[in-house]
């Protein structure tokens, strides 16, 4: 605990979770000090439950289970904890001190007991506890191998008809459904381990299809259920490594479970997991089901995810891409995971060849994956073909004209050592597009941005003057013409001014001061700085109402 700093809870939570965190202090309830651990509730949108482990193998960390902490961040409630434990610094050593004295006490006081005063304390504690008897009534059933009374016992855990209402259970209970849920995940476990498996893996199929049911009816926002869901595929491969079930059988309720036809929808179920189950003659039954699958449905997404994971896991790139080529993207995306593919493989010649394969068959240039264009732009300069890629950066600019191919196009041409012409070209597209109106990003010629880009500013203003510009093109203009041009700097900012003197907001008066500023600078250029002053003071007139402007204007000292 004495490492233990605000410094260690703002690195794990980020400045944003750190600062929320100390708003909640006054939140902090019912805190409980472990021997390295502090729990507490902590109310916020909901009544959290917090945990900090002070002194873990991996340092401080914390689980909350908030939306938030369930995603494994450190969250603001762990930092309103994480505070109210450095408030009580001074006192944690003692009450850690006498929590291991508790914990030492009762474990002795238990170890003294004979077997049946340990009985009379279970009977007890199970008259009393609801939730206890029941686990302990499910845990008795596996033990002695009552298989009806388990799959019994499992339907009422996964009925949502107690925490229903009108047959759907809401947010606010889809918690302690989920709590009761995840005792069926144990019962399973307890049939495995009482040498039961075969019995496990029909009540865990059994349960997937009641729990893939239930989910219909629950809002499980914060995933409890897909816990639950990851705990029932656990506990199949558990009874499944146990039991050892026909290989056979096995395949062929995998491939019906990774296609969807067993609409279980939660337990994500990864069939090369049970490999060393399946073995050598079950993976093969597996692999010819999942080709014949996809030979009917080759479009299919499960189908196509499958055969690639199978045959990537057998090191079969020639059937990895086949997976691909049987559904080919028309923008050429295909054709770049398969070149990608074949890289990996140190089979570049052929990656090449299916990188260009993409261009050269996409219906539209325009609408090209932009990222096979840039990997196959890679490969043209790290095989010393400068001009290919030129002449691929021109033909994608001619169909998308917009500033970033305009910008491409320009690093491949000094490459090569050839902008200059490129550049000529390039720039008559962009002048005939903005002359016809043609409007490109932002509603603007692109033409004006093209021009700034290359910090050719005086032609860019003349293209403006000529073609036409947006507001922000305008204003791009002014900042960088206003050192040699102030006067017509001067006009614009004047221009773009004017509209924001009849608007209100935070935002507006921003935007304005940062016109006067520069209005400001135009004149000090130009020698008039009365002018200036007598300008600021008819605005400050005009504008006495809007106290947060005037307040901005004076920070300026405008």
């Amino acid at each position: 605990m004495s490492g233990l700093t605000e410094a260690d809870l703002k690195m794990l939570a980020g400045a944003r979770s750190f600062e929320r965190g100390r708003g909640y202090l006054d939140a902090v309830s019912g805190v409980e000090v472990g021997d390295g651990w502090v729990t507490a509730s902590v109310h916020g949108t909901e009544r959290y439950e917090v945990e900090l482990s002070l002194d873990g193998p991996g340092g401080l960390s914390g689980e909350c289970d908030c939306p938030y902490g369930l995603e494994g961040n450190f969250c603001k409630h762990l930092v309103a904890l994480g505070l109210t434990v450095l408030a009580r610094a001074e006192s944690l050593p003692r009450q850690r001190k006498a929590a291991r004295g508790r914990a030492a006490g009762l474990d002795g006081w238990l170890s003294a007991l004979s077997k049946d005063e340990l009985l009379a304390l279970v009977r007890e504690q199970v008259g009393e506890d609801r939730q206890l008897r029941r686990r302990l009534e499910l845990r008795a059933a596996s033990a002695r191998g009552d298989l009806s009374a388990v799959r019994a016992r499992i339907r009422e855990l996964l009925d949502i008809g107690p925490f229903a209402r009108h047959g759907y259970v809401e947010y606010a209970d889809a918690r302690a459904y989920a709590d009761q849920a995840g005792h069926a995940v144990s019962a399973i476990g307890a049939l495995t381990g009482s040498g039961r498996a075969a019995d496990g893996i029909t009540l865990a199929r059994e349960a997937m299809k009641l729990l893939a049911q239930a989910v219909e009816c629950v809002d499980d926002s914060d995933g409890w259920l897909g816990q639950v869901g990851a705990g029932l595929a656990d506990a199949h491969l558990d009874a499944c490594r146990a039991a050892r079930p026909d290989p056979e059988e096995l395949a062929r309720w995998l491939i019906g479970h990774a296609l969807g036809e067993l609409d279980d929808g939660l337990t994500d179920i990864d069939p090369l997991d049970y490999e060393d189950v399946l073995g050598a003659a079950g993976m093969a039954v597996l692999r010819k089901l999942a080709v014949e699958a996809w030979q009917a449905n080759r479009r299919g997404w499960a189908e196509k995810y499958l055969m690639e994971r199978l045959a990537k896991a057998g090191g079969d790139v020639d059937a990895v891409i086949a997976v691909h080529a049987a559904d080919l993207a028309p923008n050429g995306h295909t054709h770049l995971v398969i070149a990608r593919e074949l890289d990996t493989a140190r089979r570049p010649g052929e990656a090449l060849h299916w990188a260009e394969r993409g261009v050269r068959e996409a219906r539209d240039l325009a609408a090209v994956d932009t990222a096979l264009v840039d990997h196959l732009c890679e490969r043209y300069a790290q095989t010393d073909r400068p001009a290919d890629a030129v002449a691929l950066r021109r033909d994608h600019f001619g169909a998308r004209r917009t500033l970033l191919t305009y910008q491409q196009l320009r690093a491949a041409a000094r490459g090569a050592d050839c902008w200059p012409a490129e550049r000529e070209g390039a720039l008559a597209l962009l002048r005939a597009d903005a002359e016809q109106r043609q409007q490109g990003r932002y509603g603007s010629p692109v033409l004006v941005d093209a021009l700034l880009d290359d910090k050719d500013v005086d032609t860019a203003w003349q293209a403006a003057t000529q073609t036409g510009a947006h507001d922000r093109q305008w204003l791009a203009l002014a900042d960088h013409a206003r050192a040699t041009r102030p006067a017509d700097a001067l006009g614009v900012y004047l221009r773009l001014a004017e509209p924001l003197t009849e608007q209100t907001g935070n935002a507006v008066y921003e935007q304005l001061v940062s016109l006067l500023l520069s209005i400001r600078d135009c004149h000090r250029l130009l020698g008039s700085p009365e002018e200036f002053i007598e300008y600021v003071t008819a605005l400050r007139t005009a504008q006495k109402r809007k106290r947060n402007l005037l307040r901005l204007m004076d920070a300026h000292h405008l």
